[in-house]
């Protein structure tokens, strides 16, 4: 459509309806891929979780914890993977992820203090390892508060079950 301006020259002007749905689309497309990213994040996130959780249950793992000082390791640690597990599943499939990741969180502050006691280590080496692996549990801690207030996202199963 050719619209004539005060000063006579004429402007092409757009078709409203054309740039509106241009304009649909192309939010649709990165709503998509918004969603898509917040997918592979909760992947990345629970695969530590749902990987190392069945180390809890080994024999090596358990003496570990007892070496460490934790109170009846042989059923805190096993207890301790259950709940690793449930709140990694959780957030991965997006199934009421927020309940998921505060099990996550109440997982992570008690194995981060004992077992990541960076400050007690004998020697720069393991007060290394043992800062890193503090510092990680830390990170891990905030992605999990960040779950439990925004939850699991658009693609997810507790999406399908608000819809």
């Amino acid at each position: 459509m050719l619209v004539c301006r005060r000063d006579g020259k004429a402007n092409k002007m757009t078709n409203t309806a054309t740039t509106i749905t241009a304009t649909t689309r192309s939010r649709t497309a990165g709503e998509t891929r918004g969603a898509a990213a917040v997918v592979l994040g909760r992947l990345l996130f629970a695969a530590i979780f749902v990987v190392s959780a069945p180390m809890h249950f080994s024999p090596e793992t358990i003496d570990a914890a007892a070496w460490r000082g934790v109170p009846l390791a042989s059923l805190a640690v096993p207890a301790s993977g259950l709940l690793e597990l449930a709140g990694g599943l959780s957030v991965l499939l997006g199934y009421r992820a927020k309940l998921g990741a505060w099990a996550l969180v109440l997982f992570l502050v008690p194995v981060t203090l004992a077992m990541h006691p960076f400050w007690a280590a004998a020697d720069k080496a393991a007060m290394t390892l043992q800062l890193t692996m503090f510092l990680k549990n830390l990170s891990l801690i905030g992605g999990a508060l960040l779950i439990t207030q925004f939850g699991a996202g658009p693609m997810s199963l507790d999406a399908r079950l608000r819809a």
